[in-house]
């Protein structure tokens, strides 16, 4: 179920960058938010088939991260979480990079690689890390040269970055009850 919700996860998001013609001949013919609504369908049985997955498989270790690949993870999420955050809000991080929300999911997939070697990690963060490569080729390739939106100054790009690091607290202290892994023991 894992690789399935993966799958799916993945060829519905290429779809829209591969298949220009094929996307928009599907809108002429169901219309814009019907189509708008089986994609968000299609995203959210995708993660239901993940989260399925995810809990269905073994612990089985691949590999023992080495010493220390945990406190980097927790130092990379933030940032991970700010540029994921950048992409839908007003920031001059986009002046830098061009798909901040796809290097954010291919950050955090490196920062979860680094420190889990459970096999269904490392399908589940391979997998997106993989899906998020391809994406990024794929729609540089559709959509041709960069043009940088305007800037909007340092103000707006902090506010991003804080909404960011307050979002990262929150998945930290909530990491248990959505994915079943404690980051932070109760005794902190």
């Amino acid at each position: 179920m894992l690789v399935l919700g993966i799958l799916l996860w993945a060829i519905t998001h290429l779809f829209v960058a591969l298949k220009v013609d094929a996307r928009q001949q599907l809108i002429e013919k169901i219309g814009l938010n019907p189509y708008k609504g089986l994609f968000s369908l299609t995203l959210v049985l995708a993660l239901v088939l993940i989260v399925m997955g995810w809990k269905a498989m073994p612990h089985d270790m691949l590999y023992v991260p080495p010493a220390g690949m945990r406190h980097l993870t927790l130092s990379l999420m933030p940032i991970a979480v700010i540029l994921f955050i950048s992409a839908r809000a007003p920031t001059d991080i986009k002046q830098i990079i061009r798909h901040p929300q796809l290097t954010g999911v291919k950050l955090w997939a490196v920062a979860h690689l680094l420190s889990n070697g459970e096999t269904r990690a490392v399908i589940l963060f391979g997998g997106m890390l993989a899906w998020a490569v391809l994406e990024v080729i794929f729609i540089n390739r559709r959509d041709g040269a960069w043009n940088k939106p305007a800037r909007v100054g340092p103000l707006k790009t902090t506010i991003a970055a804080v909404v960011g690091l307050v979002v990262t607290v929150l998945l930290v202290f909530g990491h248990r009850l959505f994915t079943g892994v404690p980051i932070i023991s109760a005794g902190l």
